[in-house]
């Protein structure tokens, strides 16, 4: 099949898919700085005008396919397993961590040339739109059914979690294991919404 049939053949999803996996491998080569509709069309065999039609410049582009390739977790219906909920949700941002997308966002906000507009949209357009962090979610279930105050959940309670993590990939270069996450939930996020014993000092 020429490339030319190939580009009018794809329609609907199957193009979107192509734009949004171009889009991704594009940034993480080049970056955010030299992001262009140009580079994004060649990667996906698709007319810089077809992008034009959806999008009205690159940045759009890798926000749309960050939004959609965002998880978002799905706690538990019974609400009856908030430790294995929010272990859950941690293995959920490592392998998100690890995907083309989760490189794209660490490109976007370690970027030097980035510009701060974009990390502010990350932040607004697909972050707070897909559920915050990766335990929030998880928290508002459990704390809207009881099962600990909800004044607890704090900013920086629903960061906990996400953040040690992110320091675990800093620190080692290496995803945490189960047992990191279990350690995290029992020692630091169960202890700070009062439930479970608190770390030993």
């Amino acid at each position: 099949m020429s490339e030319h049939n190939a580009r009018t053949r794809r329609r609907g999803e199957e193009l979107i898919n192509a734009i949004h996996t171009a889009v991704l491998e594009e940034v993480a080569e080049v970056g955010v700085a030299r992001l262009t509709m140009d580079g994004i069309g060649k990667r996906a065999a698709t007319p810089r005008t077809t992008l034009y039609r959806r999008w009205s410049d690159p940045i759009e582009v890798l926000l749309d396919a960050l939004y959609h390739l965002h998880p978002v977790e799905e706690p538990t219906p019974g609400a009856d397993d908030l430790r294995g909920d929010l272990v859950r949700a941690l293995r959920l941002m490592v392998d998100w961590a690890l995907s083309p997308a989760g490189r794209a966002v660490a490109s976007i906000l370690t970027d030097p040339k980035g510009s701060p507009r974009v990390s502010q949209a990350l932040f607004e357009q697909v972050f707070a739109n897909r559920g915050g962090t990766f335990t929030s979610t998880v928290l508002r279930h459990y704390a809207e059914r009881g099962h600990f105050p909800a004044e607890l959940l704090t900013p920086v309670v629903a960061d906990i979690g996400e953040a040690l993590v992110t320091k675990r990939l800093i620190d080692t270069g290496t995803p945490p294991n189960d047992a990191d996450l279990e350690a995290i939930v029992d020692q630091a996020i169960l202890p700070a919404i009062g439930l479970g014993p608190r770390p030993a000092s």
